[in-house]
C-alpha cells in the first residue's frame, strides 16, 4: 500500500551522490493492521481503514485510526496486517497536526502589519477597527486574536530520500511536533529513483534504527 501511519522523530541531515547537505525528517513507520474495507456497493465509495497500535505485552493498545481512499483492496481482510510499499524517490504529502503555539495576537497568527510608532500613536499592535456601522456586528470569520496552531496542516510533494527498515527519511520539514502522529501518501508510485546509499556516516549524530524503534 502506497501509504502508512507514522510518528515524527525528529530531523537530521544526509549527504546525496554529489555531495550536497540535505535536510531531512525522520519517520517511524507504526504497526498497523486493517481495520475496515468500505466498498462502493456498500458504502459508495472505496476505501481501507487501517488502525495503528502499540503491543504492550498481554494489552494491544489503539494509537490512531485512519481512512484512505485507495484502490488496492483486493484479497484484504480485516485485521490484515499492513505493509507499506512507500520507497525511496516517491512523492508524497504528509499531513499532521500543527504544533501548538499558545493565545497569540493578529501580527503572530495572521501576519498583520504594525500600526504608526510616531506622532502619538497607541496602536502599535492592535488589530484595528474589528467591523463597520452596518452590519453592527462582527462579521463571522473576522481575523482576530486568538489560539494558534493545533491545526491539521498539509505538505505537499516532498521527496522520499531513503527507507532504512521501519525508518522513512523525507526531505524538508513536515508538520507537527517530534512524536506526533503523521498521514504519508504516495502520490506517483512508479516515478522513482535510485536510492541513495545512507549509511552511518551519512546520517551524522543520530541514533540507530533499533534505539528509535525502541523508543
Amino acid at each position: 500500500m502506497k501509504f502508512a501511519l507514522a510518528r515524527k522523530i525528529g530531523m537530521a541531515r544526509i549527504f546525496d551522490a554529489e555531495g550536497k547537505q540535505v535536510a531531512v525528517s525522520k519517520a517511524l513507520i507504526l504497526a498497523s493492521k486493517v481495520s475496515q474495507i468500505k466498498t462502493v456497493a456498500k458504502d459508495g465509495y472505496q476505501s481501507v481503514q487501517i488502525t495503528a497500535f502499540k503491543d504492550e505485552g498481554k494489552k494491544t493498545r489503539n494509537i490512531r485510526v485512519r481512512e484512505f481512499k485507495t484502490d488496492q483492496v483486493d484479497g484484504l481482510k480485516r485485521n490484515d496486517k499492513m505493509e507499506t510499499t512507500i520507497k525511496a524517490g516517491d512523492i508524497v504529502d504528509v499531513t499532521g497536526t500543527s504544533k501548538g503555539k499558545g493565545f497569540a495576537g493578529t501580527i503572530k497568527r495572521h501576519g498583520f502589519k504594525r500600526g504608526p510608532e510616531s506622532h502619538g500613536g497607541n496602536n502599535v499592535r492592535e488589530p484595528g477597527s474589528i467591523g463597520a456601522q452596518q452590519p453592527q456586528r462582527v462579521v463571522l470569520g473576522r481575523k482576530m486574536a486568538g489560539h494558534m496552531g493545533v491545526k491539521t496542516a498539509t505538505i505537499k510533494n516532498l521527496q522520499v530520500v531513503a527507507v532504512m527498515d521501519d525508518i522513512i527519511l523525507i526531505s524538508g520539514a513536515i508538520p507537527g511536533p517530534n512524536k506526533g502522529i503523521i498521514e504519508i501518501v504516495a502520490k506517483n508510485a512508479d516515478e522513482a529513483v535510485a536510492e541513495p546509499e545512507v549509511t552511518e556516516e551519512v546520517v551524522e549524530e543520530e541514533a540507530t534504527v533499533e534505539e528509535i524503534s525502541a523508543e
